[in-house]
């Protein structure tokens, strides 16, 4: 069975794990900062802190922002629930938009339909590591009609003074926008150093502060170390030091600190990321798309333009008209020949939690088609030649019988 997304464990991470537990520091500690400084190098920002989750990050940047009970947040329906389920958290209201057809991000003339005075923050989504127009979605937020009906209830909110743009770029780290890295593409972004992404830790993720004067993003960085552990004004490396074990909490905060154990992993990743990790994801997604385009029921993701390119995260095929149950019956007939593949997303507004609170996933069309036409194909460092032929041929057969078959 060809796996769907296994994560690169070579020597070099076995070799630089062993040193980590070797050395006695295996919680946040010398290698956590060490890849914090690597990461905010490679995205060209000041400050990057480390994480246990891209979720974790997400919701203490919504708590640290002052969203609450009454606030509303806009994010695309085509999205993993953790986008929505922080929002949710805080009490807020997620108010769910449509995405575009040709790339499934965030339709930004829908953003702009259901801004009001609520709204508190917009949380876009690099969908399968394509960066989303921030030209567009940050000269929004700066217009001065946008700016008029911003209702600032925190401090915070006061001296940012409009709405706050939080990217989900869980999917997109080395991903590029005119020239820039993202993270460095507006106010905050989050990434996601989870098992199947590109480049993982395990478990895992980092906060790229970019935030505009008067704001400093070293000072944010500094706030949120202490934030993300326990509130404390020491951490473990910190209090590790002669007479250094007196501490104290300066606020309530969240226990979401990376360890060095996981860092380890990210140091040897991060190094390669660049000139090796990328040029194979993105030999795999040239490799299919010089394959599928051949028949004209394949409708190729869009991984690379004049402005954009992709990290490559996940390749998205969608089937021309077909419905959902032929695209089921697709998946089953490519697990039957031993390959296997997934579906990004199901849109949040059809899971039962949110159609319990009222969410009608009718409300948007180009989400709801995209996920019945949708098959993630397998993509990770380790993955054959041999293997993608066995894939594409395992796939287009699979279409071809269920075609067959109407």
């Amino acid at each position: 069975m060809i796996p769907f997304s296994p994560p690169r464990i070579d020597q070099k991470i076995i070799d630089e794990v062993i040193d980590t537990l070797r050395s006695g520091w295996i919680t946040t500690g010398p290698k956590t900062k060490l890849f914090e400084k690597k990461l905010a190098e490679y995205c060209g920002v000041s400050s990057i802190l480390c994480v246990s989750s891209a979720t974790a990050g997400l919701q203490m940047i919504l708590n640290w922002y002052g969203i609450r009970e009454g606030d509303e947040v806009i994010l695309p329906a085509y999205t993993f629930s953790a986008t929505a389920n922080v929002i949710v958290h805080t009490g807020a209201k997620p108010v769910f938009v449509d995405i575009k057809p040709d790339d499934l991000t965030i339709n930004i003339k829908e953003v702009e339909k259901a801004i009001s005075t609520r709204t508190k923050a917009i949380i876009p989504v690099d969908f399968a590591g394509y960066p989303i127009d921030y030209n567009g979605l940050n000269d929004l937020v700066h217009r001065d009609d946008v700016k008029n009906l911003f209702q600032a209830d925190t401090d915070i909110q006061k001296k940012l003074g409009r709405i706050l743009i939080l990217s989900d770029s869980a999917h997109s780290l080395g991903a590029e926008y005119y020239g820039k890295r993202t993270g460095s593409l507006t106010d905050i972004s989050v990434f996601s150093f989870h098992a199947v992404k590109n480049l993982t830790t395990g478990e895992g993720g980092a906060i790229a502060f970019n935030m505009p004067s008067p704001f400093n993003n070293e000072n944010l960085y500094s706030f949120f170390n202490i934030y993300a552990l326990h509130g404390q004004d020491k951490d473990a490396l910190s209090r590790n030091t002669t007479g250094g074990w007196k501490y104290d909490v300066l606020t309530a905060g969240y226990k979401a600190n990376m360890t060095d154990i996981l860092a380890s992993i990210g140091l040897v990743e991060i190094d390669r990321y660049e000139n090796d990790t990328l040029i194979k994801f993105r030999k795999i997604f040239d490799n299919y798309t010089a394959e599928l385009k051949k028949y004209k029921w394949a409708e190729l993701p869009v991984y690379k333009s004049s402005t954009r390119t992709s990290s490559y995260h996940i390749y998205p095929l969608r089937v021309r008209n077909i419905n959902e149950n032929q695209r089921d019956r697709i998946i089953q007939k490519i697990f039957d020949k031993g390959v296997s593949v997934n579906v990004h997303f199901r849109p949040v507004p059809s899971l039962t939690f949110y159609k319990n609170l009222g969410y009608d996933v009718d409300l948007y069309p180009v989400s709801m088609d995209a996920y019945k036409r949708e098959i993630t194909l397998p993509a990770f460092y380790d993955l054959t030649e041999e293997d993608m032929v066995t894939i594409v041929n395992a796939v287009t057969q699979s279409v071809k019988e269920v075609l067959e078959d109407v």
